[in-house]
């Protein structure tokens, strides 16, 4: 318990799963913390991010990232900056566990081809949750 989670979703590729962020966030938080709250924060607009704080976000990020037990991404939404989060995260050697509703999108290739990326398809909301109370469960992986 007492994880430090790296939660990864689409900001500027799309907020139409910010609910369901800010749900899985929430569950998460009951044990665990979680180092990107915001990503489910419902109030956060694509418009409202200025791109002269980028360099602030990535700073920011980064630096979660190097202090994160493991990364737990939605990724029905495509978005470029979830897609180099984990790829930051797997040459800092970050567990990544990938979840998708899979009637909706179709994973790129370069996760699905990985296979350091633990990928789970799901349908229902209510799937996701008994995966990650186990992924949370397991011990930390040696580096």
């Amino acid at each position: 318990m007492n994880k430090k989670v790296y939660f990864a979703g689409s900001i500027r590729g799309g907020r139409e799963d910010a609910q369901l962020y800010h749900r899985i966030i929430s569950y998460i938080k009951e044990t665990d913390i979680v180092l990107t709250e915001h990503i489910g924060d419902l109030s956060k607009s694509v418009l409202e991010q200025e791109r002269s704080k980028d360099q602030m976000i990535y700073d920011q990020d980064t630096a979660w990232l190097k202090e994160a037990d493991l990364v737990i991404a939605e990724c029905t939404s495509p978005s470029l900056g979830v897609g180099y989060e984990l790829a930051y995260a797997e040459s800092h050697h970050i567990p990544c566990y990938l979840f998708y509703q899979h009637r909706r999108t179709e994973l790129s290739a370069m996760l699905t081809g990985d296979p350091y990326f633990h990928i789970q398809a799901y349908e229902t909301e209510e799937e996701i949750l008994p995966v990650i109370r186990r992924i949370l469960d397991q011990e930390p992986e040696e580096s």
